[in-house]
């Protein structure tokens, strides 16, 4: 089992299932879910997902992200936020001969601004946010609009979205440097900045009073600086997870 694997489903889940359920304070639960990684032969498998938000006047918890409301009403919510990004590759978890042959490329903690705007037609969702840890020193910024419709215990959250990915940070996760082509036999490649659309969906349902069942997937199409990456065979990534929460 890949244990940052298992962490990018957990933001996935916790997030989905806070927006569906704003009203509570905290939600607990436990599900499995799949990441479909672009890296070349990576196994797609299923993994246990744990599930732990709150939601505060003043601070926030989703996942392993988490912030301070500088701003916080109906209507608008901004807040500073940081958040562990698994994004990773390492080595040995690919069955390429020549992928083997480069190096790790880390996770890291990201910090920025988040900021949500609610009208009666859905809400805007954006987040700004860089590294920390100095190993990709690059940043993303995330743009979303979402539509929550409610009927009885049913709520269904879908939007669309994307996400920039700066220079740097492109360059640190699909990058192939001079050296890392001479051990691999890869073609060198640099990567610039690139755009990455997505889809996402989420779906509660609430039963047995604070007991819900819950579903979310996110397809995200790659953007050519990614795709062109000699350590990528794939022009598009996923993820998807199911669970049950209780919420206190």
């Amino acid at each position: 089992m890949t244990k940052l694997k298992l962490l990018a489903l957990g933001i996935l889940a916790a997030t989905a299932v806070s927006t569906a359920q704003a009203e509570s304070q905290w939600t607990v639960g436990a599900g499995a879910g799949v990441i479909n990684s672009p890296y070349k032969q990576y196994d797609r498998d299923v993994y246990p997902v744990p599930v732990v938000t709150y939601e505060g006047d003043n601070f926030w918890f989703r996942g392993l992200g988490g912030g301070y409301y500088l701003w916080n009403d109906t209507a608008d919510k901004l807040s500073i936020m940081a958040y562990y990004d698994p994004t990773h590759f390492k080595p040995g978890d690919s069955d390429s001969n020549a992928l083997r042959q480069l190096d790790k490329r880390r996770s890291s903690l990201m910090a920025g601004l988040s900021y949500i705007h609610n009208t009666q037609y859905g809400f805007l969702r954006t987040a700004l946010a860089a590294d920390t840890l100095d190993n990709s020193n690059g940043f993303i910024w995330d743009l979303a609009w979402l539509y929550r419709y409610t009927n009885g215990a049913l709520t269904l959250t879908p939007g669309i979205g994307v996400q920039y990915s700066s220079e740097n940070y492109n360059d640190y996760y699909y990058g192939v440097s001079r050296q890392e082509s001479r051990r691999s036999g890869l073609n060198s490649y640099s990567a610039d900045d690139g755009w990455d659309p997505y889809l996402e969906l989420t779906a509660s349902y609430n039963f047995l009073g604070d007991w819900s069942v819950y579903g979310t997937g996110r397809y995200t199409r790659l953007s050519d600086e990614v795709k062109d990456s000699p350590m990528v065979d794939k022009s598009w990534t996923g993820l998807f997870s199911v669970g049950v929460t209780y919420k206190f």
